[in-house]
């Protein structure tokens, strides 16, 4: 049975703690979170609400275009910069081309978490700008759209986000974009990336697949 701890034996080192949690003081000294709570009991319900589950990302890797004779290309990206931290407001920026120039999208984005930011589960309305050239058509303006996200592994180890945008609205130039990516953490600081993305206009329809590395920043 774990005894109580008073906030006298808080303050000792983990030789004198061990004891009295009936702990070895190696799994004290090698538990980041148990000397964390051993120092200070934290608002868990705080966390929840203001520090997000999933990290800024910056991305860099490999595009491919299927729809344009499988050229190859790449693509970068920085998402979820907290802009008001301990809010849901983030802001993201990305760019991918083909290596022959005939596909290219660039843009940025401002979204806003409606969700307390550490759970599993989050949606954002977001608001920007994009610009968009393919073999048959060319277009920019205004970028509105949905984003959903699941984390299963918090703090950045793995999540998924499903988003539905919509690029120069309401005019004859309209393009919709249906976009999946998934990244999955290999150590502390680096994850492996896939996305998926898929754009219909009235001009027909074309898709992009990726594969990047990405730094938790």
């Amino acid at each position: 049975m774990v005894s109580a701890v008073t906030p006298e034996t808080l303050a000792l080192e983990p030789e004198a703690v061990a004891p009295t949690l009936d702990l070895d003081p190696a799994v004290i000294e090698g538990s980041p979170t148990l000397q964390r709570w051993l120092n200070e009991v934290p608002d868990v319900a705080d966390e929840i609400r203001h520090q997000p589950s999933f990290r800024t990302r910056l991305r860099v890797g490999y595009a491919q275009f299927p729809s344009t004779g499988q050229v190859g290309g790449f693509g970068a990206a920085v998402e979820d910069v907290f802009v008001v931290p301990g809010t849901g407001l983030a802001a993201s920026v990305d760019y991918s081309r083909s290596w022959n120039g005939q596909r290219e999208s660039y843009g940025g984005e401002a979204r806003y978490y409606l969700l307390p930011l550490g759970g599993y589960f989050n949606l954002a309305p977001t608001v920007g700008y994009r610009s968009l050239s393919t073999p048959a058509y060319q277009t920019d303006g205004l970028d509105v759209g949905l984003r959903l996200m699941l984390v299963p592994s918090r703090g950045g180890g793995a999540d998924l986000a499903l988003s539905q945008r919509w690029v120069a609205p309401g005019s004859e130039n309209e393009v919709g974009i249906t976009s999946l990516a998934i990244g999955y953490a290999v150590t502390r600081q680096l994850r492996i990336g896939t996305d998926f993305q898929r754009q219909n206009s009235r001009f027909g329809q074309d898709s992009r697949v990726g594969v990047s590395l990405e730094l938790l920043l």
